[in-house]
């Protein structure tokens, strides 16, 4: 008999989902209200598009994007340089075990999707 823990898929868990979403959540409205006191921070216009939580809840890869797609990936090296300040300002707002280490990555969902409509597009 499988123990109900085991995943028997690869996909994440609920309780992975579940985490990932709320942070993400809360996430986007501090960086909205300007709650993270970074001077590096001041004037992006970040969107928080997904985040992906480990197994263990102790690391999370954050996914973002900017307004337009300007300087992603500059605004992604301010990100982690004050990922520390971002955690911080998160702690309050999360009903967490504990709180993951937030890496922030580039999305590059959009660029794939804009590619598979050029192929679509294409008569060839």
């Amino acid at each position: 008999m499988a123990s109900r823990f085991s995943q028997t898929s690869k996909g994440p868990s609920q309780r992975q989902l579940r985490a990932g979403e709320l942070i993400r959540h809360e996430l986007a409205q501090a960086l909205q209200r300007g709650e993270v006191h970074e001077q590096t921070l001041e004037g992006l216009n970040i969107t928080v598009t997904e985040v992906q939580a480990s197994p263990d809840l102790k690391h999370a890869n954050v996914f973002v994007t900017t307004l337009g797609g300007i300087d992603v990936d500059g605004a992604v090296e301010k990100l982690n340089a004050a990922a520390p300040k971002i955690r911080h300002a998160l702690g309050p707002k999360l009903a967490l075990k504990f709180l993951p280490e937030l890496r922030f990555r580039k999305d590059e969902s959009f660029d794939h999707a804009d590619r598979i409509s050029e192929l679509l597009r294409d008569p060839r």
